[in-house]
């Protein structure tokens, strides 16, 4: 049985370069028309796309050993050469995979021991918006620089000043790439990439690569030269351990390439996901101010004056909690998913899928899938709420995907962003400038390889 085949017919250059965002609205488009598994055919590029929170759950989920590869894509295997943890394959993405998640626990992922660490970059985060006095500023990168310095904790054992210049040049190489990965020229280069080659925008990306490689191999070397086996104080040291261990083994995936690759996959994605979703966040509380009113009541009822918010609060504040998920399955970070690939030839739903076929588990189709949520194109928290104001789970909520290859990192985004969530609303109202009025404020996303909000200034007012 074959699988159902779009032909997109390009007619001219226009009708090409389509970005993430764009690509999208013509993935739901076609999900509605040609069901929840089809093909589309990019130049020589054929992708299947399965769309639906029940046909994504039973690909990601019930046969998630079909699809745990990833494909071959030229702008990511140039990026990553197959190393580090997201875009490796097989044993080594199984090793660096486990790896990862061991080393992440003993370093507070998910436990309480984390908490302090983050609850400390809050008032370092607060006192940058309060510089501001209430006038318009951008939070674009003084969020990003928050929520990066909590993996460059666990990463590299120290945090770093928001002012400080190296800092900023990373986090600014790293928004570059996110935001290029998703132009036309990068899904060009991907399709046909002697034709994107000539484009050079790979050219840029990997400039952004390998100045933040750089950075990464000379902190290893002063770590290695640092490294002392009963003080353990990141990723990278737990890493160098593990080396140690590994060193008798003739064959090991712990290598050097391994590491700069790992480092830079946490980093970007430690960094990127959750602090566009607090930017986002910001932009909706101005955006619906009486939702952000009533987030304020409830932090007010269950926090006392001064108390910083800590994660086992969150059972006692239903209404943020449901907002938070919400503000995630709106904001739709990352529409596309992480393509998958079968390892071997594989049949879904009757459907033939050979080996090697880049797979698209369609995250937005999930998130607005109409039989999961009443209201999918709306900003509406009551999705997380029963009749009685009591927070609901919905399985159909995929921010992290599903699955094997679902985010490592996902029990520490959860922890970042409810406490920064909260401990920034608990201290700011947050006001459009002055001449903008809510109905001014576009939620149309920007273009990237996330879906990142528009540039948008706010104005923080101290509660």
């Amino acid at each position: 049985m074959k699988l159902y085949v779009v032909d997109r017919k390009v007619q001219n250059w226009e009708d090409f370069l389509l970005t993430h965002s764009s690509l999208c609205t013509c993935m739901g488009l076609m999900s509605e028309k040609y069901g929840d598994v089809f093909t589309l055919h990019f130049g020589p590029k054929r992708v299947v796309v399965i769309a639906g929170y029940k046909a994504v759950k039973e690909a990601l989920v019930t046969q998630g050993d079909d699809f745990v590869d990833r494909p071959r894509s030229p702008l990511f295997d140039l990026t990553s050469k197959n190393h580090g943890i997201i875009f490796s394959h097989g044993e080594e993405w199984k090793s660096m995979r486990r790896f990862t998640l061991s080393t992440l626990r003993d370093f507070g992922m998910g436990k309480k021991s984390l908490e302090g660490r983050i609850q400390d970059e809050i008032i370092a985060l607060r006192e940058s918006f309060k510089c501001y006095n209430g006038k318009p500023f951008n939070p674009h990168l003084i969020v990003n620089s928050a929520v990066s310095n909590v993996i460059c904790s666990i990463i590299f054992g120290n945090r770093f000043e928001y002012d400080d210049p190296t800092f900023q040049k990373l986090i600014r190489m790293l928004d570059e790439n996110a935001k290029m990965a998703g132009e036309p020229k990068a899904l060009l280069f991907n399709f046909y990439p002697f034709i994107g080659t000539l484009l050079g925008l790979h050219k840029k990306v990997m400039r952004n690569i390998e100045n933040l490689k750089d950075f990464i191999q000379k902190t290893v070397k002063k770590q290695r030269l640092e490294f002392n086996a009963n003080d353990i104080t990141g990723y990278i040291d737990a890493y160098l351990l593990k080396q140690e261990q590994e060193s008798t083994k003739p064959e090991t995936y712990f290598h050097d390439e391994n590491l700069q690759y790992s480092v830079l996959d946490l980093f970007d994605a430690g960094t990127e996901t959750t602090s566009t979703t607090i930017r986002w966040g910001i932009l909706l509380m101005m955006k619906y101010p009486e939702i952000q009113k009533k987030i304020q009541d409830e932090i007010k009822t269950h926090l006392k004056p001064g108390q910083l918010p800590a994660v086992e609060d969150r059972k006692k504040m239903p209404y943020t909690d449901a907002v938070i998920h919400e503000l995630q399955r709106f904001a739709n970070i990352v529409p596309l998913n992480v393509s998958h690939a079968p390892p071997t030839d594989v049949y879904f739903r009757g459907y033939f899928i050979p080996k090697g076929t880049e797979v698209i588990p369609f995250l937005t189709s999930v998130l607005n899938d109409k039989t999961q949520w009443k209201t999918p194109n709306d900003f509406n928290p009551n999705h997380f709420l029963d009749k009685d104001g009591k927070f609901v789970r919905n399985d159909a909520f995929m921010p992290f995907s599903a699955g094997r290859r679902a985010c490592a990192g996902e029990s520490l985004a959860r922890m970042e962003l409810f406490l920064f969530f909260t401990g920034l609303l608990q201290a700011f109202t947050f006001y459009p400038p002055p001449g903008v009025s809510r109905e001014d404020l576009t939620l149309k996303p920007d273009v990237g390889f996330t879906l990142t909000p528009a540039k948008y200034m706010t104005c923080a007012k101290l509660n």
